[in-house]
């Protein structure tokens, strides 16, 4: 390997260190409002305090200049460096919108110079220190994806798009095996478009039905990270190039970009990007110490929690009648098994029971989204949709990476 070779390769690690997160956001097909989704996903990330990049390698239809109210601005060069834009004061934004001569002219790229310039964006670009870059890719699954998939390494988990209806949906399973092909994380699927929002008293009804994100994250297991309306305030939005979250910021949509947000953004991410040795995060105090031991047990030991009836897994997490408590050693070999009978069932209590009672890990076949976001504050990895009877040979499954899961059997 030649010396320049090396030398372009660091580079780009030093880059991609200083960035602590990077969300891909995708879709399998177009005109679902990736583009759309992306901004006020990443606009919701900064009004967080956290420091934010958006990145836009639609080499051929960049969307993001319009939506930010760039259009006619140029990103500058420094030191052989692309300086991005900033804009309300924290959100770094890159975009083949901002180089080229005129928004007229059109990219007409083969593969490896599309692979070259999103390396480019990456590696030759002043991000700085970010918490968060969000990465607004075309539709489908070619060089874009592929290529920005490839350069960001572990640090990086997918957000896929779709509209309600069938044709969407059934692109979006060609995204969700790109993902897995590529081991990428994904963070979750997000159901665009789904209900119509009246701009004059306010009630959503369908157009275009509703579900098809949702049962198309049940179906794959994977986290179903929430609905937005079509909103005639996007579209305004849009074509006045005001973006949605800054104008609109009290409106039912904004409140569901939010929480979709606080879903995607799980608390040690929040904690690292705080600095700080406790933060509070949707009003619950988190300690760093205790989400470092959390991680890995401490010294390496596993807690896991199966829910049970009949000593066999539970179909349904909150109607257990007992948990299987399963601890494992450094070397990821069974040590013990207990089973334990939970306090009388109350909203929210089982995942801060469970996680005072030192679990790591939950094994369940079927749970609610709430129960869900109650264990990722308490920094509990959760698995849904696990297929067996036995606990601890369910445990064993997942340690030698061959747990079989299928639909997460609660719709609560």
């Amino acid at each position: 390997m030649s010396s320049e070779k090396l030398n372009e390769d660091a580079l780009l690690q030093n880059k991609l260190d200083k960035i602590r997160h990077t969300y891909i956001v995708l879709s399998g097909k177009g005109g679902v409002g990736k583009s759309t989704v992306a901004v006020n996903l990443a606009l919701s990330l900064s009004l967080r305090g956290l420091r934010t990049g958006i990145l836009d390698v639609d080499i051929h239809g960049p969307s993001v200049p319009k939506l930010l109210g760039l259009t006619g601005m140029r990103a500058g060069v420094s030191d052989e460096e692309i300086i991005p834009i900033e804009i309300y004061g924290q959100i770094k934004v890159v975009s083949i919108g901002l180089l080229i001569s005129s928004n007229e002219q059109a990219v007409i790229w083969r593969g490896p110079l599309k692979a070259n310039v999103i390396r480019q964006f990456v590696q030759n670009v002043a991000w700085g220190e970010l918490d968060a870059l969000v990465v607004d890719c075309p539709p489908g699954t070619g060089d874009e994806p592929l290529s920005i998939a490839q350069l960001v390494g572990k640090k990086a988990s997918a957000i896929i798009v779709t509209t309600p209806q069938l044709v969407a949906t059934i692109d979006v399973e060609k995204c969700i095996t790109f993902c897995r092909q590529l081991e990428l994380p994904i963070a979750g699927i997000i159901e665009n478009m789904s209900g119509f929002v009246c701009p004059h008293c306010g009630k959503e009804v369908d157009i275009f039905s509703s579900g098809g994100g949702q049962n198309l994250a049940i179906a794959y297991n994977v986290p179903f990270l929430g609905s937005i309306p079509l909103d005639p305030d996007i579209v305004k939005s849009g074509d006045a190039e005001r973006p949605y979250i800054y104008f609109y910021p009290q409106t039912k949509t904004a409140q569901r970009f939010d929480e979709i947000v606080e879903k995607i953004t799980s608390i040690k991410e929040i904690w690292q990007a705080s600095g700080g040795d406790n933060i509070t995060v949707a009003n619950i105090t988190v300690d760093k110490e205790k989400i470092d031991n959390k991680e890995d047990g401490g010294n390496g030991i596993m807690r896991f929690a199966v829910p049970t009836y009949g000593g066999k897994l539970c179909a349904h997490f909150g109607h257990c009648e007992a948990f299987a408590l399963i601890d494992t050693d450094a070397k990821g070999e069974i040590v013990s098994e207990n089973h334990i009978t939970p306090p009388p069932h109350e909203p929210g209590l089982l995942p801060r029971w469970l996680s005072e009672k030192g679990v790591n890990c939950v094994i369940a076949g079927g749970m609610g989204s709430r129960a869900q976001q109650l264990f990722a504050q308490q920094g509990v990895k959760v698995i849904t949709g696990a297929q067996g009877e036995d606990p601890k040979e369910l445990v064993e499954q997942y340690l030698k990476g061959l747990l079989k899961t299928g639909a997460n059997t609660c719709d609560h």
